[in-house]
């Protein structure tokens, strides 16, 4: 006869099959239709047994992230600067180090209106909505449009505007290529996470579940980013931001394109982990 497994044994479990305790937490929270963020409960109710059908549904989220799919896939939900998200696997998962992007990008954005009125906002290759909701949440009064090319993102972006009740406003395009500014107006921020791996990057193994189309971009990883920095001074104030999150290593490589493009201004930021993360420049008055 089998016995129920308890809380305690679920987690040691996922420790012996080497998953990281915090996904392992989430993931059995999820399997117990509980709160992701109440992990203080698991420790109150370690000894608490399984019914059949939470075993069930753990084992086969175990099974799914010893398998490489991101825990937001599974759990189809991700916490990103205070907002819940629903994300799924035509959108990436969107990651911490992006908060770091957030916070630089509401720097540049005092709380106030401009002379022109609102301030407006673009963010570039949006997925899930995650930066553009962000901005639209923290700075209320502000017009925020968001661009994908992916019809498929577009959607769970659109949805995810809805159930947070934030007005962005949504454009298919490839970067900046349908973006009107006779209709828009230019703007005093342009934002975006682009896909910045080299193809052939050997790190691509473990992201096998995520959409690739998001994720490459050209042989040296900055074939996004030069077509932004390219078309982005069209779309921009003078004065005006461009803020752009890239790989590990590419700090150096897309100042140098800010610089060539005539931008100013041009700086990086660190993440969490201290690694420049994020180059961003200022379009001349």
């Amino acid at each position: 006869m089998h016995t129920a497994a308890t809380v305690a044994e679920c987690l040691r479990q996922a420790q012996s099959r080497a998953l990281a305790r915090m996904d392992a937490q989430i993931l059995l929270l999820h399997s117990l239709q509980r709160p992701l963020h109440d992990r203080a409960w698991l420790l109150a109710h370690d000894h608490e047994a399984l019914t059949p059908a939470q075993e069930a549904a753990w084992q086969a989220a175990l099974q799914r992230r010893v398998q490489g799919e991101p825990v937001a896939y599974i759990t189809g939900r991700k916490d990103f600067f205070g907002l819940t998200l629903a994300v799924d696997a035509r959108v990436l998962d969107p990651r911490p180090d992006t908060e770091t992007l957030v916070d630089w990008a509401l720097e540049c954005l005092p709380e106030c209106m401009t002379e022109r009125g609102p301030q407006r906002i673009l963010d570039l290759g949006t997925g899930s909505g995650a930066v553009a909701l962000a901005l639209q949440h923290a700075r209320p009064q502000a017009q925020v449009w968001a661009v994908d090319a992916s019809e498929d993102a577009l959607t769970v972006a659109r949805a995810n505007a809805v159930h947070l009740n934030l007005a962005v406003q949504f454009i298919a395009s490839n970067w900046l290529s349908a973006v009107d500014v006779q209709r828009t107006g230019r703007f005093d921020l342009i934002v975006s996470n682009p896909p910045y791996v080299a193809e052939g990057d050997p790190h691509l193994a473990a992201l096998t579940h995520e959409p690739r189309q998001a994720l490459t971009s050209g042989a040296d990883g900055l074939e996004d980013i030069r077509q932004i920095i390219a078309q982005a001074p069209k779309h921009l104030t003078p004065g005006g931001w461009l803020l752009l999150e890239h790989g590990w290593d590419q700090a150096a490589p897309v100042q140098t394109l800010l610089r060539q493009a005539g931008f100013v201004q041009v700086q990086s930021r660190r993440d969490l982990g201290g690694i420049e993360r994020c180059t961003g420049a200022v379009m001349p008055e």
